[in-house]
C-alpha cells in the first residue's frame, strides 16, 4: 500500500470518475486504474462498484477511503511542519467563501494578504456553505469563510467578527417612517429573499418568520443569489429585504437613505474561519486570521462594540 495508491482511491471518490481523478492526480487512466487494482487485490476487497455510474464506493471501500483520507492528511501535515518551523509561507491556499460575504469582506484584506505572502498561490472559490463543507472534507479547499455556528462534525470554527443586520425599503415603504426597526415591523407583505441555499436566506427568514413566504404581494417570482440583484428590484418593485451591513457601507446617497438599522439587542451574524479538524496550512491559516481581523473596517467594528446584539442562525 502506497500514499499514491490512497490519493488515487480518494481522488475517484472525489470525483466519481476515473478519467477525471486520473486528470486530477496528473497520471493516464491506466496507470490509475492499475494501481488501485493493486492496492484492491492486496486488501483483498473492492473498493469501489464499478458497475453503477458514476462509480460509488463499496460500504467497507467507505471506511477505507475515511481512514485514507485521514493518512494523506497526516502525511502532507509533515512538510508543513517544516515550513513552519522556517516560517516559510509558500505553495497553493485554496479558500471558499460564501457569496453574501465575498464581494463586500474579501476587498478590505485579499490585496494585503498577497503583498504579504508573495510566494503564496491563492486560489478563492464563492460557494455557498453545503459545497465549503464538502470540499473540506474531500480535501479540495483549505479553508472557508462562512456564517457560523454549522455544527458539523469534524469541522473547526474560529469566529472572526459579528455582522448586524440592516433593513432595506423601497422609497414609499412604510419601514422607511420608522427611525429603527424591530423584527414584528417585518410581519409584513413585500419581503424579497435570496434563492434557496444561501444561508442568508434562512436567517432572514428565522428573523422575519419562518413560515413568510416572500414577495406575496405581486405576482413576480424571482430567484438570485445577488444581493446587488435583491436591492434594484427593490428600487424597481418595491418591497423591502435584509442586508448583512457590510454591504451596505459603500452605497450611494439615495440608497443609504432607505436603511434602517435595528433596535437593541440587533440582530447579527457571526462570521468565521472553518476548517477539516485535522486542518493544513495551520500558519497560512492563521495569518489569514489576523489580516482579516486588522482590516475590518471601523464602521462594522462600532456597529457591534455595545455588545448589545442577538445572534441569528
Amino acid at each position: 500500500m502506497t500514499l499514491s495508491q490512497l490519493d488515487y482511491i480518494v481522488a475517484v471518490d472525489t470525483y466519481r470518475h476515473f478519467a477525471t481523478a486520473a486528470e486530477a492526480c496528473h497520471v493516464t487512466q491506466p496507470t490509475l486504474s492499475m494501481q488501485i487494482q493493486k492496492l484492491e487485490d492486496e486488501l483483498g476487497i473492492l473498493v469501489f462498484d464499478r458497475s453503477k455510474q458514476p462509480v460509488v464506493p463499496t460500504e467497507t471501500g467507505q471506511t477505507i477511503l475515511i481512514q485514507a483520507r485521514d493518512v494523506l492528511r497526516a502525511a502532507r501535515r509533515i512538510p508543513e511542519i517544516v515550513s513552519e518551523s522556517k516560517e516559510d509561507f509558500r505553495g497553493d491556499f485554496r479558500i471558499g467563501i460564501i457569496p453574501t460575504l465575498a464581494p463586500y469582506l474579501l476587498p478590505y484584506f485579499i490585496g494585503e494578504f498577497v503583498s504579504k505572502y508573495p510566494a503564496v498561490s491563492v486560489h478563492i472559490q464563492e460557494l455557498v456553505t453545503e459545497q465549503i463543507v464538502d470540499k473540506l472534507r474531500n480535501g479540495l479547499i483549505d479553508v472557508g469563510l462562512v456564517v457560523t455556528p454549522l455544527v458539523e462534525n469534524g469541522i473547526t470554527e474560529i469566529p472572526l467578527f459579528q455582522e448586524p443586520f440592516v433593513a432595506y425599503a423601497a422609497e414609499l415603504n412604510p419601514l422607511l417612517n420608522k427611525a429603527t426597526v424591530a423584527p414584528i415591523d417585518l410581519q409584513t407583505d413585500g419581503l424579497w429573499l435570496l434563492t434557496e441555499g444561501h444561508c442568508f436566506r434562512s436567517q432572514v427568514m428565522n428573523l422575519c418568520g419562518a413560515d413568510r413566504q416572500p414577495n406575496c404581494t405581486t405576482a413576480l417570482r424571482y430567484e438570485t443569489g445577488s444581493l446587488e440583484t435583491l436591492i434594484k428590484l427593490i428600487d424597481k418593485q418595491g418591497g423591502f429585504t435584509l442586508l448583512p451591513y457590510l454591504a451596505t457601507l459603500d452605497m450611494e446617497t439615495v440608497r443609504r437613505s432607505r436603511l434602517r438599522l435595528f433596535d437593541a439587542p440587533c440582530p447579527v451574524r457571526e462570521v468565521s474561519l472553518v476548517m477539516h479538524r485535522s486542518f493544513l496550512k495551520r500558519h497560512l491559516i492563521n495569518a489569514l486570521r489576523q489580516e482579516i481581523l486588522a482590516h475590518l473596517p471601523l464602521e462594522l467594528i462600532e456597529a457591534t462594540s455595545s455588545g448589545n446584539v442577538m445572534s441569528v442562525q
